[in-house]
Parts: structure tokens; sequence; C-alpha cells
């Protein structure tokens, strides 16, 4: 018996609650890209951290700068309460989006994680925008 198998799979049900309930809290770098190149971009996506000078150097085309401490009611206030917000930080050893992910839920806020952030979206080679602006996002 393998490591793998030494413990047996979930039964099915088991496995559709759990993967379920995943993708209605992560997305993915590939995912955020489709929906942009498709341009069915039906979300808010959010650089949570860093500094304004770091964002302005690369951040993926679209994302709106706002640091997970910056986060509050009145911040997110602009946008109507069913608005789903799309977090991201700088990649799986950063847990800016998870403090992002928690304020905005806690705030009643339909919410999403990017997993990967800026590195999973380098790693899938896509594009970055520079400037102090979201920028735009061109198909390839």
């Amino acid at each position: 018996m393998s490591f793998v198998s030494d413990i047996p799979a979930a039964p099915s049900q088991e496995a559709v609650t759990h993967f379920a309930r995943r993708l209605a809290l992560e997305t993915d770098c590939a995912d955020v890209d489709a929906s942009m190149k498709a341009r069915e971009v039906d979300f808010v996506l959010l650089h949570v951290v860093g500094t304004p000078q770091a964002y302005a150097l690369r951040h993926v085309p679209g994302a709106l700068h706002l640091r997970h401490g910056e986060i509050s009611a009145e911040r997110i206030a602009a946008w109507p309460a069913d608005t789903l917000f799309v977090v991201y930080c700088a990649g799986p050893h950063c847990n800016g989006a998870d403090r992002a992910a928690l304020k905005l839920a806690a705030l009643g806020r339909p919410v999403k994680l990017m997993i990967g952030g800026v590195t999973g979206w380098e790693d899938e080679g896509l594009a970055f925008a520079t400037g102090p602006e979201p920028g735009a996002f061109v198909p390839a």
C-alpha cells in the first residue's frame, strides 16, 4: 500500500462538498485571466499588500490597490453590497489576502482569494501592469 492510498479517499459526496466549498472561497490566476480576456469581469480585483511604490512596480492588470489594513466599511461603501471582491497578495508565503478576505467577509461582502497571488500570476507567464493606476488589461 502506498502513502497515497494508505488513507482511503473520502466518499464521493464528501469530496463534492469539500471541493465545492473550496471553489466558493478561492479562484486562481488562470480563471481571473480568462475572465479578463473574455471581458467578463464581474468582480473587483484587489491588490491588498505592499506600498503604493511596490504596487506601481507591478500588479495584476485591473487590480486596485487597497491594503488589507485599510479595508473598512467606509472604504468599500462605493461598491454595491453584492459586489464580489477577489483579493490577492504576494504569493503563497503571504497571508495578506487571507487577512483581506476575512475583513471583507466580516463586513458581509462576498469574497474569493486568488490563490498564488503575484507569484502565481508570474508562474502562469501572465503580464503585469505598472504605474500607480490599475492599468488596462490587454488580451493577448
